[in-house]
């Protein structure tokens, strides 16, 4: 008989329950504890401590509680020898997520991220043919990610609670780094955080960004156009849409129709793709790479990176300039 991975979960809030729900019934994995510190939020049986869990004998847990909180529990887990997939951002700051990365690196375990859009049937399928050269070399990729203000986030603002999704994507679709941003932000009266912010970003193959991201909107739209030489991917990732626009070949003679569409059409293809939970896949993902198999995990060296050009952007924001991003070790 195969013996299962016992599994434990840190923060039983909105994405607590959704990697409950994922967990319970995972193959090969048991959901042996989870701990949250609310117990007047929290039903039964939910553990009132880290240590409680680690004492349960867990191989690997999920860590979803506050961003502020990610250094304490990931450093506790990292010394118990414990696995971890840790919610995005990694951290609040480079330097904590960086310290998170030597932790688990040191001691030998995996250490992963919860970028859980990476995982997104629409741009694992972007990714992939864009790979396959579909539409040439990438020139720009700009996302606009809005919507209503989450009740859930306190500790953060928009930059590294919802940025922090399209700064790791941009930079795993296109295979290269941030190198520098320039970023304009604001904030309602009474908040402490950024409510909005808009995002230039160069990579260093070239390719130009921009990222419209708020929590001020009142209808959600989570959507990326990737652009090439041939054409363009656009993703919608609320619904795991795939849509290719080709470049324009077939002129367009009917001038109010050439107004407001161009003077040249190409062919606008739907792509048809299997759609599986992206939470799902993600820690089945996770789950192979604790058992040494072939997987495909956000590593923390990613992580830092992606936290140390939000923190680009967010200090571009307060200066006015433009900031450079130096490379990640």
């Amino acid at each position: 008989m195969i013996s299962l991975l016992r599994a434990g979960i840190i923060g039983y809030g909105t994405m607590g329950r959704q990697h409950a729900r994922v967990l319970s019934d995972l193959e090969g994995v048991e959901l042996v504890g989870v701990v949250d510190t609310d117990a007047a939020s929290t039903p039964n049986g939910v553990l009132g401590s880290v240590e409680t869990l680690i004492g349960r004998g867990i191989d690997y847990c999920v860590v979803a509680v506050p961003t502020i909180s990610h250094e304490e529990v990931g450093l506790q887990l990292a010394q118990a020898g414990v696995h971890a997939l840790i919610e995005k951002p990694l951290a609040g700051c480079s330097s904590v997520a960086s310290r998170l990365q030597h932790a688990f690196k040191n001691q030998g375990l995996i250490g992963a991220v919860g970028h859980v859009e990476r995982f997104n049937p629409a741009f694992e399928q972007a990714r992939c043919r864009i790979l396959d050269g579909a539409i040439g070399d990438i020139v720009q990729i700009a996302a606009r990610r809005q919507g209503p203000r989450p009740t859930r986030i306190v500790d953060v603002g928009v930059v590294m609670d919802l940025a922090t999704h399209d700064i790791d994507i941009a930079s795993w679709i296109t295979q290269s780094p941030f190198v520098s941003v320039s970023a304009k932000s604001r904030s309602l009266p009474g908040q402490c955080h950024e409510d909005l912010v808009s995002v230039v970003g160069l990579l260093g193959n070239g390719v130009v960004t921009s990222h419209l991201v708020d929590w001020l909107s009142p209808r959600k739209e989570r959507v990326t156009v990737i652009t090439g030489e041939r054409g363009a991917f656009v993703v919608d990732s609320l619904t795991a849409d795939l849509t290719f626009f080709a470049l324009g070949i077939a002129p367009v003679e009917w001038e109010d129709i050439a107004r407001t569409r161009g003077e040249v059409e190409g062919d606008v293809t739907h792509i048809a793709i299997a759609k599986r939970e992206p939470l799902r896949v993600e820690h089945e993902h996770f789950r192979d790479a604790v058992l040494g198999r072939p997987s495909r995990i956000v590593s923390m060296a990613e992580g830092v990176a992606t936290v140390s050009v939000a923190e680009a952007i967010l200090m571009s924001a307060r200066t006015g300039e433009s900031v450079a991003i130096r490379s990640v070790a």
